[in-house]
């Protein structure tokens, strides 16, 4: 295995994310993008930080005495620039004149994810531990649960401060409870360095819809959605450098399904995903207010598998795409809507709805109207592995299927349809909901993140959404189907792309 993988290896021939030829202009914004954050201030330690990004896990808030270091524990937001908790963490080692340590625990396996995710996610985390190193912080790779493997290293270094990352959903904020009990009354503050409007402060409660909170994070945005300024080259050395990171002993220390093979036209990284966010801003922006529906046009940004595992900041991309509202406002703000609202929606859902991935955390209209047609007569049942390989009678959701399969991505527009079609073709609202989110988080790189619950429980359970006419089988959920795709676009295109490989092909 080549793990070294080079930064701007070419992406997939004619894929829409291909690396644009023209690496000088991404040097440039490279260049701007660094420049932007030494204008909003020199380091972390000058900037006028905003403490509604920060909540305390733990009571005691003070520094002990004999602090060592302070630690970042990364977890979902894997990357060294814009990121909030990162630049938090150094904040508090700049004032109090300590060596900062990142550390990242990895574990040997996270739901349904396969090595297609953790090969994207490893291969991200070693260019995390290159920059760590040029900025002098220490970064530890630890093999293991948080709560098995934190505590010690916490002792052992002396940690005065420990910082980490914001996620919603139930595993992760578990982690942090399990080593919230584990650890002495330390400082345990974590940041939302995945939102730009902090998920407690865009509001208190969870949201009927995207009507309901669109309103409050605009109103929010002017005060959130500002520059980063950078994480420094830290002037404290650590006493001990970090253990140099064996990454094929990470590699033979998962316990997870190596058959969902990595996809070629993503590369991982902060690197890339960068230059994806240029390429879009280049070539797709002026297209996606107008095309971002049609699965045959290269519309998308393409972003989310990046974005899923914090390699970019959803903030930086909406600052870098802002900058072009004068020409494609359209464009714009329908990425704002769907980047920010709807990103954000989703993860307002998941926070204050722990039955985020369960019938049960549906609107009860969408229940009752479910529970009346879970007996109705089905006009195909199938069973997962035949939806597993796209062996239904319907080529469209057969292609769809399959894109995701092999590319680790399927266009959004058909992710709803391939859900609401699963709806149909299983034998309750459970099941289907069981289905699609295995499948899901299986084989989409941004599989087990908010965004996918919520668009499985908007598409089959009605969340976000209102009731419409009623129909069998489906009630009051909304309805989609192939004659309907067909006014949209050109689905015969988009099924030859996809076809199923035949033994002579």
């Amino acid at each position: 295995r080549d793990i070294q993988h080079r930064k701007t290896q070419q992406q997939g021939q004619g894929h829409p994310s291909s690396l644009p030829s023209h690496i000088q202009s991404q040097k440039e914004e490279e260049e701007e993008m660094r420049e932007a954050r030494r204008r909003a201030a020199p380091s972390v330690r000058e900037f006028k930080y905003n403490k509604k990004r920060v909540r305390l896990v733990s009571q005691g808030s003070d520094l002990k005495d004999d602090a060592r270091c302070i630690l970042y524990w990364m977890s979902r937001d894997q990357r060294v620039q814009d990121n909030w908790a990162f630049l938090y963490a150094q904040r508090l080692a700049l004032k109090q004149e300590l060596p900062l340590h990142i550390c990242f625990c990895l574990v040997p396996k996270f739901l349904d994810a396969t090595i297609r995710h953790y090969d994207f996610m490893l291969r991200g985390l070693q260019e995390v531990a290159e920059e760590c190193s040029e900025l002098n912080i220490p970064f530890h790779l630890l093999l293991g649960y948080a709560k098995d493997v934190l505590p010690t290293f916490v002792v052992e270094h002396g940690v005065g401060g420990l910082v980490t990352d914001f996620c919603p959903l139930r595993l992760p904020r578990q982690w942090v409870e399990d080593v919230r009990e584990r650890l002495p009354d330390d400082q345990g503050p974590f940041v939302d360095a995945h939102n730009i409007v902090p998920c407690w402060v865009a509001s208190p409660k969870q949201e009927y819809s995207a009507r309901t909170i669109r309103g409050k994070i605009h109103a929010q945005l002017p005060e959130f959605l500002t520059e980063f300024p950078p994480v420094i080259r830290h002037p404290y050395p650590p006493s001990c450098p970090a253990e140099p990171i064996a990454w094929e002993a990470c590699y033979s220390s998962l316990q997870v399904d190596r058959t969902v093979k990595e996809v070629e036209w993503a590369t991982p990284g902060t690197a890339t995903g960068l230059s994806v966010l240029q390429s879009f801003i280049a070539e797709r922006l002026k297209s996606f207010g107008s095309h971002r529906n049609d699965p045959n046009k290269a519309a998308l940004s393409n972003l989310s598998p990046w974005f899923h595992f914090g390699q970019v900041s959803t903030q930086r991309a909406i600052l870098e795409v802002q900058k072009h509202r004068g020409k494609y406002k359209e464009s714009v703000d329908a990425f704002i809507e769907e980047a920010v609202v709807r990103r954000e929606l989703a993860e307002n859902f998941c926070y204050y709805n722990e039955n985020y991935d369960s019938v049960q955390g549906a609107y009860d209209w969408a229940q009752t109207t479910l529970k009346l047609h879970a007996k109705d007569k089905r006009p195909f049942l199938y069973k997962l592995q035949e939806l597993e390989q796209g062996a239904t009678h319907d080529p469209l959701w057969n292609a769809a299927q399959l894109q995701m399969v092999r590319e680790g991505k399927m266009h959004g527009f058909l992710r709803m349809y391939w859900a609401k079609k699963i709806l149909e073709w299983t034998r309750s609202p459970e099941e289907a909901l069981q289905f699609a989110i295995y499948l899901n988080d299986r084989y989409e790189l941004d599989g087990r993140d908010p965004n996918g619950y919520v668009g499985c429980l908007w598409s089959i359970c009605g969340i976000h959404d209102q009731g419409w006419a009623e129909r069998a089988i489906f009630g009051k959920i909304r309805y989609m189907n192939y004659a309907g795709c067909k006014r949209k676009f050109d689905v015969g295109q988009f099924e030859r792309r996809y076809a199923p490989h035949t033994p002579s092909q």
